[in-house]
């Protein structure tokens, strides 16, 4: 089952990294949800990073098989329980049968010395449904290239991410959604908050090939610059090849509005915690899509604690 599937989502011929992977690749987590089968509590695969005496290099390797009908949530977690330099180098690779029905959330804690690269798949069978959440929170340099394609009529997609980095931190997203059959749909939802001399990359791809009528897709990036050496660079896409589509795509960057501070400073808050919440409630519609409570109470401290730490500092 592992051989008729591994690698056939990312092909190493074309990415470097994944060619490193696989070249290192000696074992991995699998996980194979059998036809019509319902697992109701999340598969969490956790990858921990332990103190090393040299830095080293990881390449983890994950393969999802959701056959069809089948419903199954997976958190892929990477923490680290150190400060020290290393390379975690991810391969993810999601296969999704006819009418299945799969929630990826994809969680980077990694050391703020560490190097994240990471590499998702995703193919979409028929009439499936998949929901993909990723939140970067760690890494001094991470990178995300996530590719979803749908090889089948009827698929519904959600692709949610938030990038939270403050200092030198540099976190890329690049994706692509490919529409490559008729009645897709498709919503993406990209959010950015960065502070010191951080910098996010957001580039973002939506493809509607020429038989792909009757495609619904949407996609937004939305951005928070909380210092004035903080960058971000964002570029959504839209190339539609089809001729009885619906799309839109949008960008926007900016800093807190002051007004919404002063009204909750009049409500009764200081000027650090009212900023904190605002920019809170700017990353929980991304955190709330996290399909366990427990890790949504944790990243929701995370937050709160990064975005005081923040306020404090300016």
């Amino acid at each position: 089952a592992v051989q008729a599937q591994l690698g056939q989502e990312v092909r190493y011929q074309d990415h470097v990294f994944a060619a490193l992977n696989t070249a290192y690749l000696h074992d991995g987590a699998v996980v194979v949800i059998s036809r019509n089968h319902d697992v109701p509590t999340p598969i969490h695969l956790l990858f921990v990073s332990v103190p090393q005496t040299t830095p080293l290099v990881f390449h983890p390797r994950c393969l999802i098989v959701a056959e069809s009908g089948s419903q199954c949530t997976i958190i892929e977690d990477y923490i680290s329980v150190h400060d020290g330099i290393y390379l975690t180098n991810v391969v993810t690779e999601v296969a999704i049968g006819a009418g299945a029905r799969v929630h990826h959330s994809k969680l980077q804690r990694e050391s703020t010395n560490a190097f994240h690269l990471a590499h998702t798949a995703v193919s979409l069978g028929r009439d499936c449904r998949y929901d993909a959440t990723t939140i970067t929170l760690g890494a001094r340099l991470s990178r995300h290239d996530l590719a979803v394609r749908q090889t089948a009529d009827g698929v519904e997609c959600a692709l949610n991410g938030l990038n939270l980095i403050a200092g030198r931190q540099h976190a890329d997203t690049h994706s692509i959604m490919d529409h490559a059959q008729p009645h897709g749909t498709s919503h993406q939802l990209h959010k950015c908050i960065v502070d010191g001399a951080g910098r996010a990359v957001f580039n973002g791809k939506i493809l509607v090939r020429r038989d792909a009528q009757q495609t619904n897709s949407a996609q937004s990036s939305r951005n928070l610059l909380l210092s004035e050496k903080a960058r971000v660079d964002t570029k959504p896409e839209l190339q539609i090849d089809a001729d009885d589509v619906k799309c839109a795509h949008g960008a926007t960057i900016g800093q807190l509005d002051m007004d919404e501070v002063f009204y909750l400073q009049s409500r009764g808050l200081d000027a650090v915690s009212a900023r904190s919440l605002l920019m809170y409630a700017f990353a929980s519609e991304i955190i709330d899509e996290v399909p366990s409570l427990t890790l949504r109470e944790k990243l929701r401290e995370v937050v709160v604690q990064r975005t005081t730490s923040m306020e404090l500092k300016l």
